[in-house]
């Protein structure tokens, strides 16, 4: 089902398609063997997902092309920027924990803001996947999906990068600080 409100005009994917090319071009060790004709291609079959990456975009990931699924002939956006996107920090992890917050809520969550925006918050795995492709949340840290009996005990799990390593850490699902947000992916 697409929403009617999830469309780009033609100047808009024009503009994001140039965004993207250019970021490719620019970060080709994040996609090594990938051209972009075949990304474009792609893309361009699929403007429902344009409208992902540019919100994306929108909200300060600086998303890029960080994989290749062969299986499923499908490539992979991860949010690239250098910290946690700035449209996205201080979001507590999910509605319940929204809702569960009396006192100074946060305005939205994590998933909420991912489902909205037709992405996927990275799995703790795809986090670390992408740490190979640079050095992300050095100053920051981001929510990522959270295994459900840890989400049912009210807990919630974050990643980041100090001392050139990659940490999982947990905090309360209702927790959130303006130097967390979250990183999408998105499948295209």
């Amino acid at each position: 089902m697409v929403n009617e409100n999830r469309k780009l005009s033609p100047e808009q994917l024009e503009e994001i398609l140039g965004i993207l090319k250019d970021r490719f071009e620019t970060n080709m060790n994040r996609h090594e063997g990938l051209e972009w004709a075949k990304v474009q291609a792609k893309l361009e079959a699929n403007t429902e997902k344009m409208w992902s990456l540019n919100e994306m975009e929108a909200t300060g990931g600086e998303p890029d092309v960080g994989g290749y699924d062969k299986k499923t002939d499908e490539y992979i956006f991860y949010d690239c920027s250098a910290e946690s996107p700035k449209g996205r920090r201080s979001v507590c992890y999910d509605h319940e924990a929204l809702e569960s917050r009396k006192k100074h809520p946060p305005e939205n969550s994590a998933i909420g803001m991912a489902t909205a925006m037709g992405v996927e918050l990275l799995t703790e795995e795809q986090y670390r996947e992408l740490q190979i492709l640079g050095n992300f949340d050095m100053k920051t840290s981001s929510w990522v999906q959270t295994p459900a009996n840890i989400r049912k005990l009210g807990g919630a799990i974050f990643c980041d990068r100090r001392y050139d390593t990659v940490f999982m850490y947990h905090n309360g699902a209702d927790s959130y600080y303006a130097a967390r947000g979250f990183r999408g992916s998105l499948r295209v």
